[in-house]
């Protein structure tokens, strides 16, 4: 008896389809076992940034072109796959030997972007702040034709001067973020220890408001070789302060001085009145002169119990402290002027 054409047909449909399915998972087979396979990188570590609003088919096209020795249909295929396409994450991401094009679209999709760094040191000036961000690797430098007043506006602190209104620290950012984001970050951290610093005040503190305490630190910051001496140099700043005695202390007259300065402080510089002087004015600089770190943020708010009005560096980065002008000469003399009778 021959079979009926319905029977001949559903036959063959099931053929057709147990085929499909097979070639579907070879085909699947195949594609798991690609994005398991480590990439070809054309050299030992491939970096990309994305951008907001880039295609999966501009990602894939950038990776290729950045160092990913593949197709980059191939690349957009798997993209689109995987279903996790439109979960891709703008950013700054780097590429290792041994990475699959799983691992690829997985940082992509969870944002572990590659981040660089830049330090800025305690004592640091302004300027060498902006030195150090300007040859900061794939950093934006979009605020190099602000002034400051303009930059300042714009880190809504505007009045301020920008010496010292920012905190040094490590700071990481992914590559393609801009020099404004870093002195955002280092601003606000600064404005943050400060205030914390400021609430904290005794009600005996000669100083009258935050920014006061800022322009100490910096002073304490730049004239302290040693981290025990701090408490004891601000106590001799406030102390001074109390009595409106001047601060006269060298590194405000040298950064008042500015590109004259080369090297050598001279008497007749202690003798130029600029308003950074403060050996010919009473009373705190104008704006700080460096960059505190915590330390001298602390040290300036709460002093030692002291009454040292006098203080001269001992030659071994520490300084000896004296309450009385007589005290102080004979520590001069045994310290600076005969530094060979130092015990």
């Amino acid at each position: 008896m021959r079979p009926t054409p319905c029977v001949q047909h559903g036959g063959a449909l099931r053929s057709l389809l147990s085929l499909v399915a097979l070639l579907a998972a070879m085909l699947g087979g195949a594609v798991f076992w690609w994005a398991n396979q480590p990439l070809s990188l054309r050299t030992n570590e491939v970096e990309l940034a994305i951008e907001p609003g880039t295609t999966p088919r501009e990602i894939a096209r950038g990776w290729v072109q950045a160092g990913i020795d593949a197709p980059p249909w191939t690349l957009y295929e798997w993209f689109r796959w995987s279903g996790q396409s439109r979960n891709i994450k703008a950013g700054s991401y780097l590429l290792e030997p041994g990475a699959t094009p799983r691992s690829l679209l997985r940082m992509m999709v969870q944002g572990d972007e590659h981040l660089a760094t830049v330090r800025l040191i305690e004592g640091w000036s302004y300027r060498k702040f902006r030195d150090a961000l300007s040859q900061a690797d794939g950093l934006k430098q979009i605020t190099t034709q602000m002034t400051d007043a303009q930059l300042m506006a714009e880190l809504g602190s505007p009045g301020l001067a920008p010496e010292g209104q920012f905190f040094p620290d490590t700071y990481s950012y992914a590559k393609g973020s801009t020099d404004l984001a870093v002195l955002q970050r280092a601003h606000r951290a600064m404005l943050k220890h400060v205030n914390e610093a400021w609430a904290a005040r005794s009600p005996s503190s000669p100083l009258r408001s935050p920014q006061d305490l800022l322009v100490l630190a910096s002073i304490i910051e730049k004239e302290t070789g040693k981290e025990s001496d701090r408490p004891m140099v601000a106590a001799v700043f406030c102390n001074r302060l109390r009595i409106g005695m001047p601060l006269q202390t060298d590194p405000t007259v040298i950064y008042g001085l500015g590109d004259r300065f080369d090297g050598n402080l001279k008497r007749i510089h202690l003798q130029t009145d600029t308003p950074f002087n403060t050996y010919t004015r009473a009373g705190l600089p104008p704006t700080p002169i460096a960059m505190p770190g915590k330390a001298s943020l602390l040290a300036a708010i709460h002093p030692a119990e002291s009454k040292a009005l006098y203080f001269v560096a001992r030659g071994d980065g520490s300084s000896a402290f004296s309450e009385s002008l007589a005290e102080h000469n004979r520590a001069v003399n045994q310290f600076q002027r005969n530094p060979q009778k130092q015990p």
